[in-house]
């Protein structure tokens, strides 16, 4: 037999699951516990003192002709039958009165006494006659019990003997009805989550802050706190008058405490300042919300299984209903029994007593009241679950409440949950709303960042760049610290991977800044700030993943003086820029595109008469539309970089301004369209590295005033003199091809100044190569060289020589006469450097600003 510390575990669940057991389903689970305990009373009575007590039906015919004894005693008459072996018979007549039965199993020597001895005992017998009453059945104890086990199976009703067992177990199976969507595997582990995070939710000190500051704002308790506040030092300030932004600008300006980034801070109340680990907690519970929603919205199947399990707590209660009622009337104390046992007691029928009939009737009706009460509780639960649509709820009252607008409403599993938990308390669901909001969150973080980063933290990240400016970066943040605008000397600020930046009004005071990087960063400006920016911008670079993610205030800055796009930029996406977006851009000279263009986008030429550089770095998609270079008459500087270009465009031959042309990495192989360059009156350097260039032709020669030109990692086995005759040439970089002679023609380029050939296959330098006594770098590194002649020492003004990877087993002594040289710019093997005299290594090893002041 259970113990009811065992049966009552089934309906036993975790304390925090008592949240979602509304006022019915608590009410049904005391219904059960009643009716459990209806169930163990029934059945221990029933196995204690439950009973069945029979006597027989005495058969009893009226003789008429018998006259009764006038002394009022019964005539005995016995009648013996003796057997062959002289035993007496087992059966004997007895009559009482008129009416003869026959009793066996009497034995021999009663009957015998009985009928020897008349005259001594006659007196005696007559004596317990008249004592005794009642009806004589001559049946011993074992019949008895034999017969009341008999008519216990065949007269009860099988339900009085049942009851307490099928109680338990109708009982048991509501109970597990009841409780099963706990206990489900697929359901219980969203339950259990849910649980937890709304306890965390309900606990957050964030929570009480945020409602706090809206719900209470204009009660007499929050008037008299910020009176308090007031009367405090002046290190909280409780307003936020640093700007006035739009009504248009998607910024937070919400009043309420706020801290200063460069003044101390002091204790407050709890509900103004959420401590960092406070903080931390609140920024998880909010990752956690969001994907707990994203998760659970997606299926109804913890409603459909508690609409399931309330049908079939109804279905159970009409079916124990109906046929339980049925069984009430046929509860009695006495019962008819004919076990047709006749050969073995002597009687056919007996007449019997049930003890329990009585208490097991009133427990019947106690069940059955248990159960209707049961039923329409389950009635009204599924009344409740249709009366309105439980797989969708709005947090429209919190939203009025609250200044958290943005609330979303919730569907499926998540609403479903969310109306369970209002019948526990609606407080929890409003502070659970709070965790849903993207304001709140914002806020959170906002309130964070400024915790963390302090004026003296930003300070210490600020560093100086290439051109000597005030840099400042700040990557991967939940937003931009208030404190950054309080830098007010910086130049350069980058801003990367900062999904939720905003630029407030306060930008105004950093007068020095002229230059934002914007990395995968689509900030958003005040109306103030705008202005600002819009005025005192003068560099921008924007980093984006699609073009549609470029604020659209980029457009709108007039004075921006250079702009850098890096992102997708494909054909069908360039349409969102829009024609009329670039024309605000009136002074922009400078535009950098990194893209995948497979043509210029048209609005670029929107910009064409002010623009004087245009850059165009692709990712290896064929840029094939180049017509619209021929309206850049300004443009100066061209770089078209790893655009898969076969050839020389010919658009770039009518931008008459042309200064330098930049087509590193592409695929160009031949460049006979060189002869076109002559028109280029102003081209000075000409870029054609990274390419597949196997000879140059002598074309070259009518670019008169080209003073750079750049051929490595080509697949050049040659210099043609035509290339010499550019007496203008500054810088020829020839290296990473298959040259393997240097021309003695090199000696007439009397202005070169810098000579690359590394990575070549030349094994002799020509003597007319020191003749160039204006080089300033030569690099001949990775090469078969064996020797350097002593004519190095004529390149007097040579600061760099790179010799490593060749075939030297010496370096000349006259390297010391190379006044400007050094060793940090002497690139070769250490053992060639130690074997040099001492009196040179010393010379080499000589600070640079003596042969400087030498030389000057």
């Amino acid at each position: 037999m259970f113990t009811l510390a065992e049966v009552a575990s089934l309906n036993d669940i975790q304390p925090t699951y008592r949240i979602l057991k509304p006022w019915w389903d608590v009410f049904m689970d005391y219904l059960a516990v009643v009716m459990l305990m209806v169930a163990i009373f029934a059945g221990t009575m029933q196995l204690t003192k439950d009973q069945v007590v029979c006597l027989p039906v005495l058969q009893s015919t009226v003789n008429s002709k018998a006259q009764p004894s006038t002394s009022g005693k019964a005539d005995f008459t016995t009648v013996e039958t003796t057997t062959g072996q002289g035993e007496a018979s087992s059966m004997r007549t007895v009559s009482f009165g008129s009416a003869p039965t026959v009793t066996p199993d009497i034995p021999l020597s009663r009957a015998t006494s009985s009928q020897y001895q008349p005259t001594e005992s006659g007196q005696e017998l007559k004596k317990e006659q008249k004592d005794s009453s009642g009806r004589k059945t001559n049946l011993d104890f074992q019949q008895y019990v034999f017969i009341n086990q008999m008519c216990y199976h065949l007269a009860l009703p099988w339900y009085s003997k049942y009851f307490p067992y099928l109680v338990l177990i109708h009982t048991i199976i509501l109970i597990v009805s009841s409780n099963f969507w706990f206990k489900y595997p697929k359901t219980c582990s969203k339950i259990e989550h849910f649980v937890s995070i709304l306890g965390k939710c309900f606990e957050s000190p964030w929570t009480t802050k945020a409602l706090s500051e809206t719900a209470c704002e204009d009660s007499e308790e929050n008037k008299q706190r910020l009176t308090g506040a007031q009367s405090l030092p002046k290190y909280v300030s409780t307003s936020s008058d640093e700007g006035s932004p739009s009504a248009s600008t998607p910024m937070i300006t919400k009043s309420g405490f706020k801290f200063s980034a460069d003044k101390p801070m002091i204790e407050v109340p709890s509900v103004t300042i959420l401590d960092k680990k406070d903080g931390e907690q609140a920024k998880a519970l909010f990752e956690k919300v969001r994907k707990f929603r994203a998760h659970v919205e997606d299926s109804d199947l913890i409603y459909k299984l508690y609409v399931g399990q309330t049908v079939i707590k109804t279905v159970k209660f009409i079916f124990i209903l109906c046929y339980t009622a049925n069984f009430v009337n046929t509860i009695s104390f006495e019962h008819i029994c004919n076990p047709k046992v006749e050969h073995l007691i002597g009687y056919t029928q007996f007449e019997c007593t049930h003890n329990m009939a009585y208490m097991l009737k009133k427990l019947l009706i106690s069940y059955i009241s248990l159960i209707c009460v049961y039923g329409f509780i389950c009635l009204y639960t599924l009344f409740w679950l249709f009366r309105i649509p439980l797989k969708e709820y709005s947090f429209e009252k919190v939203r009025e409440e609250s200044s958290f607008s943005d609330i979303p409403d919730v569907k499926n599993d998540f609403a479903f949950l969310l109306h369970m938990v209002d019948q526990y308390d609606q407080l929890y669901s409003k502070r659970f709303g709070v965790f849903l909001s993207e304001v709140s969150e914002n806020k959170l973080r906002e309130i964070s960042l400024n915790h963390e980063w302090t004026f003296e933290k930003l300070r210490q990240h600020v560093s100086r760049n290439a051109q000597d400016k005030q840099e400042l970066h700040l990557f991967m943040l939940s937003g931009v610290p208030d404190a950054v605008f309080d830098l007010t000397d910086l130049d350069v600020l980058k801003l990367e991977l900062i999904p939720e930046a905003k630029i407030p009004a306060k930008i105004s005071q950093m007068t020095n800044l002229q230059e934002l990087h914007l990395c995968h960063c689509p900030a958003k400006v005040e109306q103030t700030a705008f202005s600002f920016l819009r005025d005192h911008l003068r560099c921008l670079y924007v980093k984006f993943t699609d073009v549609a993610e470029i604020p659209a205030w980029v457009y709108l800055l007039k004075n921006l003086r250079e702009l850098y796009l890096i992102g997708n930029l494909n054909s069908e996406n360039n349409k969102m820029i829009g024609l009329e977006s670039l024309r605000e851009l009136r002074h922009l000279k400078i535009l950098h595109v990194k893209s995948n263009l497979t043509k210029i986008p048209p609005n670029i030429t929107d910009v064409a008469p002010h623009l004087t550089k245009l850059v165009i770095h692709n990712d290896g998609t064929k840029l094939v539309v180049l017509n619209s270079l021929k309206k850049m008459t300004n443009v100066a500087e061209l770089e078209l970089q790893n655009c898969e270009l076969e050839r020389i465009p010919h658009a770039i031959f009518s931008l008459s301004n042309l200064q330098e042309l930049d087509l590193k990495s592409n695929s160009i192989r031949t460049i006979e369209e060189i002869i076109s360059f002559q028109h280029l009156k102003r081209l000075t350097c000409l870029k054609l590295w990274h390419n597949k260039i196997v000879n140059i032709p002598s074309s070259i020669t009518h670019i008169k005033n080209l003073e750079s030109l750049y051929l490595s990692n080509n697949k050049l086995e040659s210099l043609p003199a035509a290339v010499f005759s550019l007496q203008k040439l500054r810088c020829l970089d020839v290296s990473y091809n298959s040259i393997a002679l240097i021309p003695v023609e090199i000696g007439l380029l009397q202005n070169l100044q810098h000579f690359h050939i590394t990575g070549n296959k030349v094994d002799i330098l020509p003597k007319q190569l020191f003749k160039c006594v204006k080089l300033r770098t030569l690099s001949l590194g990775q090469n078969c060289i064996t020797s350097i002649p002593d004519k190095v020492s004529q390149l007097l003004q040579l600061t760099h020589l790179e010799l490593k990877g060749n075939c030297l087993d010496r370096l000349p002594a006259t390297l010391g006469q190379c006044q400007l040289l050094r060793k940090s710019g002497l690139v070769v093997e250490d053992h060639l450097f130690d074997a040099l005299p001492s009196e040179v290594k010393e010379v080499l090893n000589q600070d640079t600003s003596i042969p400087f002041a030498n030389g000057i």
